[in-house]
């Protein structure tokens, strides 16, 4: 049985997985992570959890976050980005730029890169920097 908890995908394998893919996994990788980071600091009704959920894990906001964290990607991280930035999108949500949703899903396809690889605490420095949260 797969651990999907515990994953350590082979690098090959990594390679021939489409960066949509990876971006699809990242995007539900962040968001659980942003769930957890907000139930965490006290957002306890479960309208204001979903709308704070929504303001972090929306394009523009994933947009404005991934320049905390540019800098410190490693060469392999910002190829991962930028394969799953140029990934031309099918559309774009009303209330994002082209650029910002490129961006944002760049992050995520960063995000289940990192996941499928089970580097996990490359993960939550990753998170803890977009957050803006002292290590």
């Amino acid at each position: 049985m797969i651990d999907y908890f515990h994953l350590d995908v082979p690098r090959e394998t990594l390679l021939n997985l489409s960066s949509l893919g990876l971006a699809h996994l990242g995007d539900g990788v962040f968001e659980v992570m942003v769930r957890a980071w907000l139930v965490l600091h006290g957002k306890a009704r479960a309208g204001d959890l979903h709308r704070a959920t929504v303001q972090y894990v929306a394009a523009p906001a994933q947009a404005e976050r991934f320049g905390r964290i540019q800098p410190l990607l490693s060469e392999e991280e910002a190829d991962v980005f930028r394969r799953g930035r140029n990934t031309a999108p099918h559309s774009v949500p009303k209330a994002a730029s082209r650029a910002q949703y490129q961006t944002a899903t760049g992050l995520e396809a960063l995000f289940g890169w990192l996941y499928l690889q089970g580097k996990t605490e490359r993960l939550n420095a990753l998170f803890a920097a977009l957050m803006n949260e002292e290590e």
